[in-house]
């Protein structure tokens, strides 16, 4: 008889699970980066994130791997992504 109640609810908890992470760590991450892009688009920006984080540290004087730029990219894209556009005036300011 506990079998006929448990059963389901191991099921839907397994399924709501799986499809929290699923959403998680891809979706999430997907959507998170196509509004970075078009934001950089809609401002006429031909850099790619990785590349402004790049030029943004060179030129505070600290040179990061390419995986601590990986890490840094991702961070930004989900928490602050208003901080590629910040990083890009910075670049460019030092520039003119």
């Amino acid at each position: 008889m506990a079998s006929i109640i448990i059963i389901p609810i191991v099921i839907v908890a397994i399924v709501g699970l799986t499809g929290y992470l699923v959403y998680r760590y891809g979706m999430y991450d997907f959507m998170c980066k196509r509004r970075v892009n078009q934001t950089l688009q809609k401002y006429n920006i031909q850099k790619t994130p990785s590349q402004i984080i790049k030029e943004y540290y060179e030129e505070k004087g600290e040179n990061k791997s390419h995986k601590e730029i990986q890490n840094l990219e991702k961070q930004y894209r989900q928490k602050e992504p208003d901080k590629f556009l910040a990083m890009y005036d910075v670049i460019r300011e030092k520039q003119n």
